[in-house]
C-alpha cells in the first residue's frame, strides 16, 4: 500500500509517495487477531460444552490473579492487569498468559549467554576504587548500575556531545569514510532520505572496500518506512541486515516488545548513540512538528566496548547462526581522557530482571544536592518514579523537566500533560520547548553525573522496549548537557497553572487512559 505526504524541506514543499503499512505487516496482524480469536473461541465453547470445563478455567483464571498480585511487578502495572483479568472472563486471562510477559525461545538463551561470555573481559575493580576514593555517591551509583545492567565501568574515552541532529550527522559521516574493519548499527526508526541515503552510499562503498557492515532496524518502528521486505534488499548490497523480532504473526509478545535502542559502532573504536533516528526530521531536513530537537553523543575508546557487546546480542538473538565473536571487535585503546563512563542496556524481562534506565534515574534523584534538569518526549511514569521526584523537588532540590510544545502524538501528549498538576504542585518546574518537538533524552545533576541515551520518561521506555545509555560522571560532556539545556530552557515556555485547565470530559479520558497506560 502506498501514501502520499507532504513536507518541507528548506522552505520548499515537498510531495512524496512512500510505504503505507506494507502487506507483509497487515497479514501478520490478521494471523494474530485470528490465532488469538481462535484460542479464546476454543476456550470459550469449551467451557459451554465440556462439562465442568468452566471449572478449570475459573481456576486458571483465579491462579492468574494470584500470580499477578503475587508477582514483583509494579503496582501500577498490576491494576490495569487485575481489572482486564476480572472484568473479562476467558478473554482477560487468555490475553494476560499471551501478552504479559516476554518468551525467549531457549536456543536464543543460550545464544545470549554464549555472546555475552565471549564477547570481552575486563577487571573493575582498581577502577572502582579510584572512583570510591573521588565520589562516595558516584561509586555507589556506578556500582548498582554495573549489577543491574551486566555492564562495565571505563575511563579513558572521549566525548563529543551534540546538541543537534545536524552536528551529529556532519561528523558522523565523517567517521564512517574512515572505517576500516566493521560497521554496526542498530535503529528504531530508518527512513530513506538525505540522511539514510547518504549514509547508505558510504555504507555500500564500505563493503566493496571489505569492511563488514551489519544493520539492525526494529520491524515495527520502520513499518511505515521501508518496505517489508528491506533486509533483503540490503543483504543483496552487502550489508548484513536483520529486522529486530520479525513481525510473523505469532500471539505473543512480539509485538510489545520493540528494540527502541540507537547504535552506531565505527571499528568497535568510536560509538555514537543518542535520540537520533536515521531519517531527515531528526536533522530538520522534513519538518512535521515544528524545530526537532535532539542530541546525541560520540565515543572514542574503550567504553566503545560495551556498545559493540550490546549489537552483538541483538543481532545474535535475531539470526539464524550465532555471529563470529573475535577479539578485533573490541580493540585496545590509546585514548587519555579523565572521567568515569558506563554505557548499559536495558530491556524487558527475561534479558533484565530490574528495571535499569528507572534505577539510573531515582539514583540521581535521590543524591542529587542542587539541581536536577531532565529532557523528554514523553511523560508518562508510575506512582513510584513520580513519588521520587516530588521528593526531591520537595527536599528543595532544583527539578525542571523539558517536554514538547508540538506533540507527535495527542493522546501521549495529554497523558503527559495529567502528570504536571501533581508534580507542580511538589514544587517542579515543568516546561515546554515552544519551537517544536524535543526528542532529546538528557538527565543532569549537580555539575558531576548525566545520563543520555534512549531512555523516555514513560512506560514504553521504561518497561517495555529495548534501550540503551550512557552514565557519567566528571565527564567533559556532563557539562556540555548542562549547557545545552540551559539553552534550551531559553526557548521553553514555563508552565503554569492557569495553561492546565481541561473539560470535565477530558480529565475523565485522560484518567481511563492513564489507568491502562502501562500496557499501552
Amino acid at each position: 500500500m502506498k501514501k502520499k505526504i507532504t513536507y518541507k524541506v528548506n522552505n520548499k514543499t515537498v510531495e512524496k509517495e512512500v510505504n503505507h503499512i506494507p502487506v507483509r505487516y497487515i497479514i501478520a496482524v490478521m494471523i494474530t487477531v485470528f490465532e488469538i480469536a481462535a484460542i479464546i473461541g476454543i476456550v470459550v465453547l469449551l467451557c459451554m460444552k465440556v462439562r465442568f470445563f468452566y471449572l478449570a478455567a475459573w481456576v486458571t483464571e483465579f491462579v492468574c490473579v494470584l500470580q499477578i498480585i503475587a508477582s514483583d511487578d509494579n503496582p501500577d502495572y498490576k491494576v490495569p492487569w487485575l481489572l482486564f483479568v476480572l472484568i473479562l472472563p476467558v478473554i482477560g486471562f487468555m490475553l494476560y498468559i499471551l501478552f504479559y510477559s516476554r518468551k525467549l525461545k531457549g536456543k536464543f538463551i543460550k545464544r545470549l549467554k554464549n555472546i555475552k561470555h565471549q564477547s570481552y573481559k575486563k577487571d573493575d575493580s582498581l577502577l572502582f576504587n579510584e572512583l570510591k576514593g573521588e565520589s562516595q555517591v558516584a561509586f555507589a551509583q556506578a556500582r548498582m548500575l554495573t549489577n543491574i545492567s551486566e555492564s562495565h565501568l571505563f575511563t579513558n574515552t572521549r566525548q563529543q556531545y551534540f546538541a543537534s541532529g545536524e552536528e551529529m550527522f556532519e561528523c558522523l559521516l565523517q567517521d564512517v569514510k574512515r572505517a576500516e574493519r566493521f560497521i554496526y548499527l542498530e535503529y528504531f526508526i530508518i527512513e530513506e532520505g538525505l540522511f539514510w541515503n547518504s549514509l547508505l552510499e558510504l555504507l555500500e562503498q564500505k563493503v566493496q572496500n571489505g569492511v563488514t557492515v551489519k544493520l539492525v532496524y526494529d520491524d515495527i518502528g520502520c513499518m511505515t518506512t521501508l518496505p517489508g521486505n528491506y533486509y533483503r534488499i540490503l543483504q543483496k548490497k552487502g550489508i548484513e541486515a536483520v529486522p529486530f523480532s520479525r513481525l510473523r504473526g505469532a500471539a505473543d509478545s512480539e509485538f510489545n516488545n520493540r528494540s527502541h535502542r540507537k547504535l552506531f559502532i565505527i571499528d568497535g573504536k568510536i560509538g555514537y548513540t543518542g535520540g537520533i533516528n536515521l531519517a531527515d526530521e531528526y536533522i530538520n531536513k522534513k519538518l512535521r512538528f515544528g524545530h526537532w530537537k535532539d542530541t546525541a553523543i560520540r565515543l572514542e575508546g574503550e567504553a566503545v566496548w560495551e556498545m559493540t557487546k550490546l549489537f552483538l546480542i541483538d543481532f545474535g538473538i535475531n539470526v539464524k547462526k550465532m555471529p563470529e565473536i573475535t577479539k578485533e571487535q573490541f580493540p585496545i585503546s590509546d585514548v587519555t581522557e579523565k572521567g568515569y563512563i558506563i554505557p548499559f542496556g536495558d530491556g524487558p524481562r527475561p534479558l533484565f530482571e530490574r528495571r535499569v534506565g528507572k534505577s539510573v534515574v531515582q539514583n540521581m534523584l535521590y543524591s542529587a544536592r542542587d539541581y536536577v534538569y531532565m529532557t523528554t518526549p514523553y511523560l508518562i511514569i508510575d506512582n513510584d518514579l513520580c513519588s521520587d521526584i516530588e521528593n526531591t523537588a520537595m527536599r528543595g532540590v532544583d527539578v525542571r523537566i523539558i517536554v514538547p510544545h508540538i506533540p507527535d502524538k495527542k493522546i501521549v501528549f495529554g497523558m503527559t500533560r495529567s502528570c504536571y498538576h501533581r508534580l507542580m504542585a511538589a514544587g517542579v518546574k515543568i516546561y515546554e520547548y515552544e519551537p517544536g518537538f524535543i526528542h532529546a533524552k538528557n538527565y543532569v545533576c549537580d555539575d558531576m553525573i548525566a545520563m543520555t541515551g534512549t531512555i523516555n520518561l514513560d512506560y514504553r521506555s521504561l518497561v517495555h522496549h529495548f534501550e540503551n545509555g550512557v552514565w557519567m560522571y566528571d565527564c567533559k560532556a556532563v557539562g556540555d548537557i548542562k549547557k545545552d539545556i540551559d539553552s534550551t530552557l531559553e526557548k521553553c515556555i514555563e508552565v503554569t497553572p492557569d495553561m492546565l485547565k481541561v473539560t470535565l470530559t477530558r480529565r475523565l479520558f485522560r484518567a481511563v487512559v492513564r489507568i491502562f497506560a502501562p500496557m499501552l
